[in-house]
């Protein structure tokens, strides 16, 4: 299972809106369901992203009839409202507690590097970067005059401030930026060290740094988020973090927007940083509104600008019939799967798991059950992503009888009550999921699909994700139904399945595979690799995969300027919004 920081900070995919976060690694979210979806994303290492699509909507459709607005939403002139699951308050970057705090950290922080929409890395607040022939350095150089959103200079001081923090021994964040090797790196977090060798200041717009070996990811990893050395290194003493906790509600930033005012379980208000380096935003107030309720409705009556639905011929007839939106494709680069505990003896048997993914009728809960809008998944990646394949992939087609000859030859014998024993132990699935229709319609379909194999199924569903993360982290379940944030590079797909994050596991050839796909930027060589690595986890099944979505964005006709980024959301174009 996913455990401490890294399943806290789960980017949620539930309710209404896709932004971006920024971490080296991915972390378990909601799965994205029937009514309305959240996604999150990170600014990740990709290229050759294709063109989102969603079933039943190929282009963009255009509001038939503005005066359809509902009359809150025509009042509105300078604010857009955007729901989300409420965050908790940890808004410092590399300190969240929930992917929520990621989404509103997401608005108040610039990283170095971004990616464009096809996931090519493209300058942020560095205006440019060079590396060197051997792959090993990495300069920067960071644009002129950029500021934090108090007004004080962003330098190079600052840059080399968070990657040192990020290797401090107390550091527990879902960012593991030592996993990229930075020289000297290592000695630092040990301790041996007063700062990082490998990490050069050279005038206060420049700054390298050298890593032991290539590593594809790194340019992405170090080009993050930036922490004010004024600010969050003020009171900053080698192991020792707890009095960053005491600046997460008051957070300074350098990205478009200032926190105003967070209002636990009903919103999170921003206002326009006028300090923002490509200039002060269009809008001068944003909104995440945390109050729980239905999407559709907030949409209907105007009480929020966008949302995002499965691309269900329901929902887009549904959609288009208000008149007032408009609409987009989008089929998100991450993947959907069912955790399972591997500490809990059944499920550490390969043939276990595989009886259990043939004993699914994943057709019947992901795609028929949403009128197509989704495809089945068996591999760690988005089919949008360069490294997707399904040569020599295993589709686990429903198959009862293969699932039984599987269980059989695992030792699992039907007991007198029908229910599968082995060493006195009988078969039992502990599932958790969250409080909806989706989840409803999977333990309807999984219990009578395991009551045939002889599995006996026990689900229980959480009203708040934070109950279910908890819950998880427990280690009391079998199954967890999660899906990733938006993920560029194939190593964010795969990294859970050799740092440890999926407790129980460990398959060395999945290691070797991993780090030979991290050693080279080719992209050719790098797809080689990872066809090989997804042949290995789809016979393995670390994981039960599941699906990918396919989604519909709404969003108010009169907001002009808005785009999508499959790989960063919304929060690309998000400065660039504007009411009409």
């Amino acid at each position: 299972m996913r455990t401490g920081k890294s399943i806290l900070l789960s980017l949620v995919m539930v309710g209404t809106l896709l932004v971006s976060a920024c971490s080296s690694e991915p972390a378990a979210v909601e799965p994205s369901q029937g009514n309305g979806s959240q996604v999150s994303g990170q600014n990740q290492t990709g290229a050759d992203a294709k063109t989102p699509v969603s079933a039943g909507l190929s282009e963009p459709v255009l509001a038939s009839d503005l005066s359809k607005l509902p009359g809150s939403a025509k009042e509105r002139t300078d604010t857009v409202i955007v729901g989300l699951t409420d965050p908790s308050g940890a808004f410092t970057p590399y300190f969240h507690q929930t992917g929520y705090d990621g989404n509103v950290s997401s608005l108040l922080y610039a990283s170095l590097v971004t990616v464009d929409d096809q996931g090519v890395p493209v300058p942020d607040l560095a205006e440019k970067w060079e590396v060197s022939e051997d792959q090993l350095t990495y300069t920067f150089h960071l644009r002129e005059d950029v500021k934090f959103s108090d007004g004080s200079p962003l330098t190079t001081e600052d840059v080399a401030f968070t990657w040192t923090l990020l290797h401090d021994k107390a550091y527990d964040g879902g960012t593991d930026l030592t996993s990229i090797g930075v020289k000297g790196g290592q000695d630092y977090k040990a301790g041996k060290a007063e700062s990082i060798s490998g990490i050069q200041i050279k005038d206060p717009s420049t700054i390298s740094v050298t890593l032991e070996k290539p590593n594809a990811t790194a340019l992405l990893t170090l080009g993050s988020d930036i922490l004010s050395k004024a600010y969050y290194g003020k009171d900053y003493k080698f192991g020792e973090l707890e009095y960053i906790k005491n600046l997460h509600a008051t957070p300074v930033g350098s990205g478009p927007y200032k926190l105003d005012k967070f209002i636990p379980g009903q919103e999170v208000r921003f206002v326009a940083n006028e300090h923002y380096y490509k200039g002060k935003p269009k809008l001068e107030r944003f909104i995440y509104k945390t109050t729980e309720g239905d999407t559709w409705q907030f949409i209907e009556t105007g009480e929020q600008d966008y949302g995002s639905f499965q691309a269900t011929q329901d929902n887009l007839d549904k959609l288009k019939g208000l008149g007032f939106l408009n609409l987009v494709p989008y089929t998100p680069s991450n993947y959907g799967f069912i955790q399972l505990n591997l500490e809990h003896e059944a499920l550490k048997d390969k043939k276990v798991r595989q009886a259990l993914t043939y004993g699914l009728d994943r057709q019947t809960i992901y795609v028929d059950s949403n009128q197509g809008a989704a495809t089945l998944a068996n591999i760690p990646t988005s089919p949008i992503s360069w490294s997707y394949t399904e040569e020599g992939i295993n589709p686990y087609e429903y198959n009862p009888e293969k699932a039984i000859a599987l269980l059989e030859e695992a030792g699992w014998t039907v007991g007198a009550d029908g229910i599968r024993e082995k060493d006195g132990n009988q078969l039992t699935i502990h599932f958790l999921g969250s409080k909806r229709q989706s989840t409803d319609i999977f333990i309807a379909v999984a219990r009578e699909n395991y009551a045939a194999i002889g599995v006996k199924f026990e689900p229980e569903q959480f009203a708040d994700f934070n109950s279910l993360v908890a819950k998880v982290e427990s280690g009391d379940y079998d199954f967890a139904a999660f899906s990733t944030p938006l993920l560029t590079d194939p190593a964010d797909g795969v990294v859970a399945f050799v740092n440890g994050e999926v407790k129980g596991y460990d398959n060395p050839k999945v290691k070797e595979l991993y780090a030979r796909g991290l050693e080279t930027t080719d992209i050719e060589e790098r797809k080689k690799i990872y066809h090989e690595l997804y042949q290995v986890l789809n016979d393995d099944l670390p994981y039960i995969f599941t699906s990918y979505g396919k989604s519909v964005i709404a969003y108010n006709g009169r907001l002009e300027g808005f785009k999508v980024n499959p790989f960063r959301g919304i929060a690309a174009s998000l400065p660039e919004w504007s009411l009409k």
